[in-house]
């Protein structure tokens, strides 16, 4: 692939990711993609071949983003490995706020090759981080059953608050009472480990 190719399919990329964040996963057609790129309707077929390919192009950066927040906000590790599946789902929760159009993408698995573009190597990492926390603070259970669940449990919690259904229901101001119910419900109360 020459580089103005390269170009061009990271502009696709770019254009989809910009897309996604103003008008949500519906908005993500061939051909507005390429009419905003400014390019040909079938033009991205060139380098996608079809549209789930580019659809998983850009929620490979969505992953990557989460990726880079996940990052951020464990830092280096020292911490306990309650308080680093506190930070994980905190950041977790305010990544799909913040961004919901990527968010709903990314996890839209019936609109993704998730073999494709690496898409596995991104997101199982992440899960495979929640899990070995899991683990270290209930080493007495299936850390992979538990950290399903509570990924479950978050991507709930994530979708109803952005809904609004939460703060109705519960009257809650903020997410962080229904996170550290969710953690106290899969993990015991914080004290007890």
């Amino acid at each position: 692939m020459s580089e103005s190719d390269t170009g061009l399919r990271t502009r696709l990329v770019d254009v989809g990711v910009a897309l996604v964040a103003a008008e949500g996963a519906q908005a993500l057609t061939l051909r507005e993609i390429a009419r905003r790129a400014g390019v040909s309707h079938g033009a991205p077929r060139r380098y996608f071949p079809t549209h789930l390919e580019l659809l998983s192009a850009i929620a490979r950066r969505g992953f990557d983003a989460l990726a880079d927040r996940a990052g951020t906000v464990l830092g280096d590790h020292t911490a306990q490995p309650r308080a680093q599946l506190t930070a994980l789902a905190d950041g977790y929760l305010r990544f799909a706020l913040d961004n919901p159009g990527m968010y709903e993408l990314m996890f839209r698995h019936d609109l993704l090759e998730s073999g494709h573009l690496g898409l596995r190597e991104t997101s199982l990492p992440l899960f495979g981080l929640l899990t070995d926390l899991v683990g270290r603070v209930r080493p007495d259970a299936d850390a992979s059953l538990v950290a399903g669940a509570l990924w479950a449990n978050l991507h709930g919690i994530a979708q109803l608050w952005a809904w609004g259904s939460l703060r109705l229901a519960t009257g809650a101001q903020d997410f962080a009472p229904l996170l550290r119910s969710a953690l106290d419900a899969h993990l015991g109360p914080e004290g007890a480990r």
